[in-house]
């Protein structure tokens, strides 16, 4: 393996060899599913996991639904956030594919013309996965496993190295994490709104279940004092 033989002692080099050299010994069929996971399938399943938390949540009724889809909605913003605050970062390191500056590495997808550092896949599924434990440890949980299964999917297909997946993970976290108080205190209000909304309502909590919520409960206790009161009224 010449590529390996000019990294030197360089491990971010060697770790790319070792993980992508599975593409060549796997069957092609393998190469070719693990092709379509890191381009499509991760972000997809991520895309679904988030969508099923809201279900649950909206189906639950509970009294926080509200502030739970609001930590929800944050996920994809997360994500579109630190997308966009990696742009500058991958111009200013400017750093080449790895198939550009080391031979003998077996390329998965063709077309890859940008910059390596930092690896937007990565970014991007490591802010869905962050901001969806925020929202739901299990679901988050999840999340963050496919994450890291995105990562190893990028330098398995030979566009990214480990470092650059390192530093998507890194900064998805933290955008996820860091601009979660003040992204919460925007969204939740919002999603308040919405619920107390007779239109879309729906949107935070399933129709029927409603009955949780405080202005309900005082129509409720609104009537037992009437019915009460009427009681008195006929007993005098």
């Amino acid at each position: 393996m010449a590529g390996l033989a000019e990294s030197g002692s360089n491990p971010d080099v060697e770790l790319l060899y070792d993980i992508n050299g599975l593409a060549k010994d796997a069957p092609h069929w393998f190469d070719r599913v693990m092709e379509y996971v890191g381009e499509y399938g991760v972000l997809l399943g991520l895309v679904l996991a988030v969508l099923w938390c809201w279900w649950t949540v909206r189906r639950r009724g509970a009294q926080d639904a509200a502030s739970s889809v609001a930590a929800l909605v944050w996920a994809p913003l997360a994500a579109g956030i630190a997308v966009l605050v990696n742009v500058p970062i991958r111009g200013f390191v400017e750093r080449p594919r790895p198939f550009n500056d080391h031979q003998g590495l077996e390329v998965l997808v063709s077309g890859k013309t940008d910059y390596s550092f930092v690896s937007d896949h990565a970014t991007i599924a490591m802010a869905l996965g962050v901001a969806l434990f925020v929202a739901n440890r299990r679901f988050g949980l999840v999340g963050i496993g496919l994450a890291l299964l995105e990562g190893f999917c990028r330098v398995y297909m030979g566009v990214h190295y480990p470092t650059d997946v390192v530093g998507g993970f890194a900064l998805g976290t933290a955008v996820a994490l860091l601009l979660s108080p003040p992204a919460m205190a925007l969204l939740t209000p919002l999603m308040s709104a919405i619920e107390r909304s007779p239109r879309g309502g729906w949107l935070i909590r399933a129709r029927g279940l409603s009955g949780d919520d405080g202005s309900d409960a005082l129509l409720r206790g609104a009537r037992k004092d009437g019915s009460g009161a009427e009681e008195r009224d006929l007993a005098a």
